[in-house]
């Protein structure tokens, strides 16, 4: 493997080979531009990345603890299973690394107001956390499907004083969530920055997200060199527009012996509007600002997807994955609702950790894999979020009764 997969891309003019770009309304095309031009300063600046560590440690509770699932191994029979604890995170999930970062970027640039779109309602509850620390206004973009399916996260980022705006165009979901965000942003963008949750759109954002996301591999990386005194020999997280999944990868791009697996949403089989696995049923296409695989239709029409998860509901995938596929370093597979239902209820029966949806199609791959692996072997799953807000919505899916 080339230094070219580790550290070299994408472009200039933001591209993952054929995957990337920038594919936005004129309007944009400035502030995209002083985006990338400020993220970059500040990528070099001292200050900028002290604040952020200083953030990052006092605020969201990094480092994360790399746990061994000693009974879920000794269940399963085969490799040994470290989880990244990223649901011990401030907030409950990953995406408080992103909004952390993008906060400060917004506030180098002079913005006052930060808005959002959110699927599973983690990133949300992310931005207006961060938002409410920094005394910015905010405004989350929610589809009114998941707004119903997430209630929990939509009063949680009420109280931290975000308006929440349900969408109800189309789906009503993750994909409608993000048309409203960019329409709000081309109407407000001299006073308002768009903190965009996963490693997708336009650029500079898919480069911006996957490198405040690394810290999570950063720290598995030294983690398990600690423990074990050796690398994984596979990584496995859960894959919607791809953040906490390239956030783990990356770091371990150049090591050719760790094998990883990104986990999309099956749904409920791989037929057409029933899931969201877009390597499975997509196709190259542009949406919402960037090139890369999408399930759409024979005339290029988004399709509907469908994932219990409402994190991993999203028609496309981000463009350095679909370049990272292509070079045969990531393999992506998929589970469906009901392995990822099981895999929430082995994880919490066996290691007292109720894990979000989302991550529990990476749990899920990992019960199917590990078996199969000699007991030496290690792997790693990045446990990206907790699952408090899908625990009505799991309790429904299987019918075990809740207290009144």
């Amino acid at each position: 493997m080339t230094s070219t997969v580790a550290s070299d891309l994408p472009d200039a003019r933001g591209y993952f080979g054929a995957y990337g770009g920038r594919f936005v309304p004129e309007t944009l095309m400035h502030p995209l531009q002083e985006l990338e031009a400020e993220y970059f300063r500040a990528q070099q600046d001292a200050d900028f990345q002290r604040e952020l560590s200083y953030y990052l440690r006092e605020f969201c509770g990094r480092p994360t603890p790399l746990y061994f699932a000693e009974r879920l191994t000794r269940e399963l029979g085969g490799a040994k299973i470290y989880l990244k604890r990223e649901d011990l995170l401030h907030t409950g999930a990953h995406k408080i690394n992103n909004a952390i970062g993008q906060a400060l970027i917004a506030r180098r640039m002079g913005k006052t107001r930060v808005i959002a779109e959110t699927g599973a309602g983690q990133h949300g509850v992310a931005t207006a956390t961060v938002a409410a620390m920094f005394g910015l206004k905010c405004v989350i973009y929610m589809g009114a499907v998941d707004c119903e399916r997430q209630a929990l996260n939509v009063y949680r980022m009420k109280m931290l004083g975000a308006d929440v705006v349900p969408v109800h165009a189309g789906q009503k979901t993750l994909k409608e969530a993000v048309n409203e965000a960019m329409r709000d942003w081309v109407t407000n963008v001299r006073t308002t920055h768009y903190i965009l949750g996963t490693a997708y759109g336009a650029h500079p954002y898919p480069v911006m997200v996957r490198n405040f996301q690394r810290v999570i591999g950063d720290e598995a990386r030294r983690q398990i060199l600690e423990k074990e005194e050796r690398l994984p020999d596979l990584l496995i997280a859960c894959v919607g527009g791809g953040s906490n999944a390239i956030g783990l990868f990356y770091p371990f791009l150049g090591d050719t012996g760790v094998k990883m697996v990104g986990v999309e949403a099956g749904g409920e089989g791989i037929i057409p509007e029933r899931h969201a696995a877009r390597f499975q049923g997509g196709s190259l296409g542009v949406l919402q600002g960037t090139r890369s695989y999408i399930l759409q239709d024979a005339n290029g029409q988004i399709q509907l997807t469908h994932s219990v998860s409402a994190g991993l509901d999203y028609a496309a995938v981000g463009p350095e994955h679909a370049w990272l596929r292509d070079q045969s370093r990531v393999e992506y597979r998929f589970a469906t609702d009901a392995a990822a239902l099981a895999a929430f209820m082995k994880l919490a029966r066996l290691e007292g950790i109720i894990p979000a949806l989302e991550s529990a199609h990476a749990i899920a791959e990992c019960i199917r894999r590990a078996p199969t692996m000699p007991g030496e072997a290690l792997v790693i799953v990045n446990l990206s979020g907790r699952g408090d807000k899908d625990v009505a919505q799991v309790a429904a899916k299987l019918r075990i009764e809740m207290p009144l």
